[in-house]
């Protein structure tokens, strides 16, 4: 994996971003994915393992699901 500075935070990032929209798919996110914690926690071990540190969410996915799946999946 190859990493870039994050402006001058002192913080490398890796240049790929793992994205998680798709996790929780509820409140009209359904379209776009619906994977629950089991299938959450596998993506981002297999992430972590090639290296991404950089990852994505926003507390409008799945009304912050996302987030909270992408937490524990992470813990």
């Amino acid at each position: 994996m190859q990493y870039r500075l994050l402006g001058n935070t002192g913080v490398w990032v890796s240049e790929l971003c793992f994205g998680a929209m798709s996790f929780g798919g509820e409140a009209g996110w359904e379209p776009v994915g619906k994977l629950g914690q089991k299938g959450a926690d596998r993506m981002v071990s297999r992430a972590l393992e090639a290296g991404i540190n950089f990852f994505d969410t926003a507390n409008v996915y799945s009304q912050g699901l996302s987030e909270e799946i992408l937490g524990k999946a992470l813990s």
